[in-house]
């Protein structure tokens, strides 16, 4: 567990207050990051902070500042920031209880694992965690993180909880001005059969360590073909696996469904033993003897 927790306080419900710590449940992926060079020189770009007039600045000169007209700001500093009174800076208060799927996924942000802070938290900790797990519903409530204050959700996680930030009503782009141009058409019961089965002979447990950035490693790849050139130049693939626009690149959907449906899946044994046809019964096994063939007679 790291040394440091991302946040301290508590988790109040009813007359019940829950110490508890917060630690951020991700970290940044193994990405390639890159610097802006000056090409005649080879040497790295830096950036200022300057003033219109006047230059760069030190950095203990720079407050925020809210424009509340063309050019009028009010100066705030740190101190002045961090003493907005907010009671949810240091308490976590479940106000609602909700079912799993009544929180729609697109409202989720950042998860982060809530732990007890000490022993004698433990055990109203475990009890608000199985009661959540018994009766299937997550916690919402309201907290201070980041300089902002979130909706939070609170759900078991193995032998903890996880706490999940949530995007507000207003941050979230209304689905229907997206998807109105879409028809209200069935699809074909045929195609639908076969996508299901496509579905069902590619379907799995999810294991999050099966996929891996393809990207990253091709930039790698790049870098390292770049190192070793004597030239500083490689070749590169310029073929375009994306399908042409228009209407000259119309494809038979249900050929393309049997035909990907045909190729060699990633079928379950279980699928597979599922699959193979029942064994003939012992009253059919035995195939019935062939008569011979009559003699021809002969002609006179």
């Amino acid at each position: 567990m790291p040394a440091r927790a991302y946040w301290q306080g508590q988790i109040r419900l009813a007359l019940v207050s829950i110490p508890v710590e917060i630690y951020s449940a991700t970290k940044s992926g193994a990405t390639v990051s890159f610097r802006q060079i000056h090409e005649p020189s080879g040497k790295r770009i830096h950036y200022e902070k300057v003033v219109d007039g006047i230059g760069p600045v030190d950095p203990d000169e720079i407050m925020k500042g809210f424009e509340y007209e063309k050019g009028e700001y009010v100066l705030l500093d740190e101190k002045e920031i961090e003493g907005v009174k907010l009671e949810s800076k240091k308490t976590l208060e479940l106000t609602q209880f909700v079912d799993v799927h009544e929180v729609d996924a697109i409202y989720y942000d950042k998860p982060y694992y809530v732990v007890p802070a000490d022993d004698l938290a433990e055990e109203a900790f475990v009890v608000l965690r199985e009661a959540l797990r018994k009766t299937r519903k997550v916690g919402l409530g309201q907290l201070a993180l980041r300089g902002r204050e979130y909706v939070v959700s609170l759900k078991p996680c193995g032998r903890g909880l996880v706490l999940e930030t949530l995007r507000y009503a207003d941050e979230v782009n209304k689905a229907a001005s997206y998807f109105r141009d879409i028809g209200d058409a069935k699809p074909d019961e045929d195609l639908l059969d076969l996508a299901t089965s496509l579905i069902e002979k590619k379907s799995g447990k999810f294991d999050a360590s099966d996929f891996h950035d393809r990207y990253v490693d091709a930039l790698r790849d790049l870098i390292a073909r770049k190192r070793k050139s004597k030239s500083g130049k490689v070749s590169l693939d310029t073929d375009d696996d994306r399908p042409a626009k228009g209407g000259s690149n119309v494809i038979d959907l249900m050929a393309a469904l049997r035909k990907s449906l045909d190729k060699p899946g990633a079928a379950t044994p279980a699928k597979k033993a599922a699959s193979r046809k029942p064994a003939a019964t012992k009253a059919a096994a035995k195939p019935t003897a062939k008569k011979p063939a009559p003699r021809a007679r002969k002609s006179a």
